[in-house]
């Protein structure tokens, strides 16, 4: 079938998907079919669709020409017969996977063995669908993203039947309406809800193990780290009764894979009614469903150290931690050891304070950590020991925010949060892309799109270092013994090679 030949597209399902695919499809000039078994339904969905093109010619996003030719492009049949003219049909039905099977065994009988089956579904299986067709290899995935007309991401899914002429038809399509095309592989979650389970899994873990609040995970990830929303922020902006059932459906269907476990708590929370937003109680309490409270710790009133001592686990983050000092107008001591009165600042990748305090032989007392993997420029995320004495926090506290900068203060953890949220969310992408579910650049373009990420995971690996990377999961894995850290196969790859590129020619390994 050629590109110029595609002119009519059926839309099964007329909720909110349906609208917003049947829109970007009629703005781009094609024709559309409207079917939904529940009676007036297409009706009323067109009558939404004529609101919805008016609102965007009043706010001078189209021109009443383009409206009204949208408008007209959109067309409402009574049964499936109706949709027999179609070169493509696109469903977007209820997530349930036996409703999905019978309407596309009845699509497959119905109509033309040339016309291609699409499925929008978030979550199910292209295969499983495809199983009852007889023609399982016109079937493919076309999952858009929630609101359709905003969000440019659409996941383009082979089965393990698709021809694949049909990826490449529905990627032309998908740039024909002026979206963007990822393809992805038949994969539990595909790539947005694959690779994103690294974030709210492990801001969960790290809210359980007692190091921070939810207010301090969001504020760190948030200011500090360039996400739109913290994620606690996230899980009560989508609802837990959305959320949650996407990480357990994933989880299980990786046979329980430690990266992707889901917590209990989010379990207890769905069984108390604190949904978030809607319900107006989750991780926050929202006054009459309003915006999320963001807390700030107030900076103790008391003397900075007279001098300060530093040791890093790499020459980046001593750099960063040194810099910041100067400008503070700390007095840095350089000697191989600290003076009685110094303040002790370590900067260590993924080991806790503890540990790092004993590396270096220095009094666990005297000591807090700062995570300098980012930028220290607004946010210094400071990390105790279980000794630090409280005269010894409250001066790092005052010292770290004289410039106006914000000081979040956690509990001893490997890998504060910025680390083993980053490491984690980088592993899981490196695991993507070894199993060849997407490719690099599909699985960032996806991230960033469809997340909202202000980089690229893959990208955002080779700005931190495979190598620092691979230390800070290494060192995490070996604390906890928790598999969920085990690196990545890609990831360790590319850490040796970036090491060995580091060497002088003559001794890279043959």
């Amino acid at each position: 079938m050629k590109q110029s030949a595609l002119q009519c597209i059926g839309v099964v399902g007329t909720g909110a998907m349906g609208q917003g695919i049947a829109q970007v499809m009629a703005l781009g000039g094609l024709n559309v079919v409207l079917f939904d078994a529940r009676p007036e339904a297409a009706t009323i969905a067109r009558e939404h669709l004529a609101t919805a093109l008016s609102h965007l010619q009043a706010k001078g996003r189209i021109t009443q020409q383009l409206a009204n030719e949208a408008l007209q492009n959109i067309h409402v049949v009574e049964s499936l017969q109706g949709l027999t003219e179609c070169q493509w049909v696109i469903e977007a039905i209820v997530e349930d996977l036996q409703s999905k099977q019978a309407l596309f065994r009845q699509l497959d009988e119905l109509l033309d063995k040339a016309t291609v089956l699409a499925s929008n579904t978030s979550s199910l299986s292209i295969t499983a669908i495809a199983s009852v067709c007889k023609h399982p290899e016109r079937v493919a995935g076309l999952h858009f993203f929630n609101p359709v007309p905003r969000m440019r991401l659409v996941e383009v899914i082979a089965g393990i039947a698709t021809r694949p002429q049909v990826i490449e038809q529905l990627q032309a399509l998908v740039e024909r309406v002026g979206h963007c095309p990822v393809i992805s592989k038949d994969s539990p979650g595909f790539i947005v809800n694959h690779a994103g389970r690294a974030f709210g899994t492990e801001a969960l873990r790290i809210l359980s193990e007692g190091v921070a609040t939810a207010a301090q995970i969001d504020a760190v990830l948030r200011d500090g780290a360039g996400f739109r929303m913290g994620p606690f922020e996230l899980l009560d902006l989508i609802g837990l009764d959305v959320s949650l059932p996407v990480m357990e459906s994933v989880y299980h269907q990786f046979y329980e894979e430690p990266r992707y476990r889901p917590h209990p708590l989010l379990r207890l929370m769905l069984t108390g009614g604190h949904l978030g937003r809607k319900s107006g109680q989750g991780f926050y309490h929202y006054q009459d469903k309003g915006a999320a409270p963001r807390s700030v710790q107030s900076v103790p009133d008391c003397a900075i150290p007279p001098t300060v001592w530093v040791a890093a686990d790499d020459e980046l983050g001593k750099a960063r931690v040194i810099a910041l000092l100067k400008q503070l107008g700390a007095s840095i001591e350089s000697g191989p050891r600290p003076s009685a009165q110094a303040l002790c600042v370590l900067a260590p990748l993924g080991e806790d304070a503890t540990e790092s305090a004993l590396r270096h032989n220095v009094d666990p007392a005297r000591t807090v950590a700062i995570d300098a993997l980012l930028e220290l420029s607004t946010l210094r995320c400071l990390m105790l020991t279980p000794a630090t004495r409280p005269d010894v926090q409250n001066a790092a506290h005052a010292l770290f925010s004289a410039d106006g900068g914000t000081v979040v203060m956690i509990r001893d953890s490997g890998g504060f949060i910025v680390q083993r949220t980053l490491a984690s969310i980088i592993n899981l992408a490196c695991d993507i892309a070894q199993q060849g579910i997407a490719s690099v650049a599909d699985i960032d373009r996806a991230v960033q799109l469809g997340l909202g990420y202000p980089h690229g995971p893959l990208a955002w690996g080779d700005q931190l270092g495979a190598s620092r990377l691979l230390l800070i999961l290494e060192r995490m894995h070996s604390l906890s013994g928790d598999p969920r850290y085990r690196p990545s196969s890609w990831l360790r790859r590319r850490a040796r090679l970036e090491l060995s590129l580091r060497q002088p020619e003559n001794d890279i390994p043959a």
